[in-house]
Formats: C-alpha cells, sequence, structure tokens
C-alpha cells in the first residue's frame, strides 16, 4: 500500500512539473509576443512621426508659392472681375416638399409614429 501512495506521489510530482513547465513556456512565448507587437507599434508611431513632418514640410504656404509660381501662369485678380450681387441670377425657388420623399412614397399618410390613429 505504501509503495502505491509513493509511487502516486511520484506521478503527481511529475504532473505537477510538466504542468508548470508548460505554464512558464507559455507565458514566456507571450512575453516575447507582447516584446515584438511593442517594438512594431514604436515602428508605426516613429513612420508616423516621420510622415507628419514630410506632411508639414510639404505643407508650408511658401513651398506652394513657390511651385504655383514656378508652374502656374497666375495674373492678379482685377476689379472689375468682381461683381455685385444684384448681378447674380435670381435664386431658384424652394421646392415646397422633398423630392426625393414624394418619390419614395407619394401617397403617404402625413402621420407619424407606430401606433394607429385614434378613432372618435
Amino acid at each position: 500500500m505504501m509503495r502505491f501512495v509513493n509511487i502516486m506521489v511520484i506521478a503527481a510530482l511529475i504532473v505537477a512539473a510538466t504542468t508548470v513547465y508548460k505554464i512558464k513556456f507559455d507565458s514566456t512565448l507571450q512575453v516575447e509576443k507582447a516584446a515584438k507587437l511593442h517594438n512594431e507599434l514604436r515602428r508605426e508611431r516613429n513612420a508616423i512621426a516621420a510622415l507628419r513632418a514630410q506632411w508639414a514640410r510639404l505643407d508650408t504656404p511658401s513651398r506652394i508659392k513657390a511651385l504655383a509660381d514656378r508652374y502656374l501662369t497666375l495674373v492678379p485678380i482685377k476689379p472689375t472681375q468682381i461683381d455685385n450681387f444684384d448681378d447674380l441670377p435670381p435664386r431658384p425657388p424652394a421646392q415646397p416638399q422633398d423630392p426625393i420623399g414624394a418619390m419614395l412614397a407619394p401617397n403617404a399618410p402625413l402621420t407619424t409614429g407606430s401606433l394607429p390613429a385614434k378613432r372618435r
């Protein structure tokens, strides 16, 4: 009987050691994955910072003005190009209803909601 208990204890110790080793191995693997993701995140943030700096350099007004002067044939605006509001064409009349809504439901009742109208 004592021999059986000793064998069971030794088997339990082997199972426990194997389980502890597996947990340690899995946790080491997870730490490596987390470190890899952390490094990738840092690289992406650095790339975003570099792209923002490049965008800021490309978006400077002095650079855009120099490119416009070099490649576009722009002339200064003349005062005769500006017109009065009175010379604009008249505004089109306002639509009395939504034209798309009228096409979708031409015979829709005017009531809204999920409850039927009360009968009197």
